[in-house]
């Protein structure tokens, strides 16, 4: 089957008409579409299935847990799929079945081990300080994004190492990218590259294809395994014209599984 990835449209600031991609059977919006969410009524109606991941700044200014309440009741309510620690099967049109594991995955900061994680944590403090989340009453901090970061992975780990019977492909979709390999190249490896990347590096072969979003660029790369075909790894971000990042963004480019 194939489907179609979009993510970091923005479009709280940017101007973008989504289309539907000639021949994908489903939509994947792996975060960052609309801080205020309104973006979202764009793909109401949508022709095929939409599967919704939120990204980071779908939390913007907001209570986290509260948030994510809510913007699960607003995404069911435009009849998508929304998944944060969720599984969906989808019987694609030739009869095989494809699991989707979905999850924001929030950084836990250990992208270059634990002896630079405060260093990262340090730097995470800025970006924190621009989404302006809280979690009951307090600042949703680099302490507070790990251990919610550490729950996503925990979940993800578990659901890639049970069984699947009947499962034909499985899909990750995050929205925080799974390896430094995913880095944008504009910055390289620094302190800051954790808010964006996680070590998911030996979860990655567990996956047939791993769906992300975060960084503003994009990526299409594989991981090999042994006596398999390699998992792919892919992101399609947008991210903001103003800084030219959508050059050579291509919206209707429709993705193999």
């Amino acid at each position: 089957m194939k489907l179609q990835l979009l993510s970091d449209l923005h479009l709280e600031t940017e101007a973008f008409d989504p289309e539907p991609a000639p021949g994908a059977e489903l939509l994947v919006l792996a975060g960052d579409i609309d801080s205020t969410w309104a973006g979202y009524q764009r793909f109401r109606g949508w022709p095929v299935p939409v599967l919704v991941v939120a990204g980071n700044h779908e939390f913007d200014g907001r209570d986290v847990d509260e948030a994510l309440r809510d913007f699960r009741r607003f995404v069911e309510q435009l009849g998508f799929v929304f998944l944060e620690r969720g599984e969906h099967r989808h019987v694609a049109a030739d009869g095989r079945v494809m699991r989707f594991l979905g999850t924001t995955r929030w950084s836990d900061f250990d992208l270059f081990g634990a002896a630079q994680r405060p260093r990262a944590e340090r730097a995470a403090a800025y970006f924190q300080r621009v989404m302006k989340a809280t979690r009951h009453g307090r600042p949703f901090d680099a302490a507070a994004v790990r251990e919610e970061g550490l729950r996503c992975r925990e979940w993800l780990a578990a659901q890639l190492e049970r069984p699947a019977p009947g499962v034909d492909r499985t899909v990750v979709v995050t929205h925080f990218a799974p390896s430094l390999k995913s880095a944008d190249p504009r910055y390289g490896p620094q302190p800051g590259t954790a808010s964006f990347c996680n070590a998911d590096d030996d979860l990655i072969p567990r996956a047939d294809l791993w769906l992300h979003g975060h960084l503003h660029c994009r990526h299409d790369y594989t991981v090999a395994r042994a006596g398999r075909a390699p998992a792919r790894v892919l992101s399609q971000a947008r991210g903001l014209a103003k800084k030219g990042e959508d050059a050579g963004f291509d919206a209707l480019k429709a993705v193999s599984v």
